[in-house]
């Protein structure tokens, strides 16, 4: 069975495709958003990011050769928005995840 023949995998990434949108639905106004608003918009950022992280986690130690494509098309794409070939991406998670924790703060603290 190949990896995206699994229906757990299926529904993990029409999840992370529906969050894309409505992520992206919404981020032109965040800046009139109030702080609870924000802090929703945050969390849907937050809640694709450990998506993403996990099936990029099960891309990463799939043998199946259509993953290991689309992990090296995530890579490909990565170099093509400006990361070094080099990315770790594992690393980019980890700062994503900081800065999430950072705007939360800040958000929190403003109001």
């Amino acid at each position: 069975m190949s990896f995206f023949d699994s229906e757990f995998v299926k529904k993990e990434m029409q999840d992370i495709t529906d969050l894309q949108e409505k992520i992206y639905q919404s981020v032109f106004k965040f800046h009139v958003m109030d702080g609870d608003e924000k802090l929703e918009h945050i969390d849907m950022l937050e809640e694709l990011l450990i998506k993403q992280q996990v099936l990029y986690t099960r891309l990463s130690l799939s043998q199946d050769p259509a993953a290991q494509e689309m992990k090296e098309n995530i890579m490909q794409e990565a170099r093509m928005i400006g990361f070094p070939e080099n990315t770790d991406l594992p690393t980019v998670f980890k700062n994503m995840t900081a800065m999430i924790n950072n705007m939360k703060r800040t958000i929190r603290n403003q109001g």
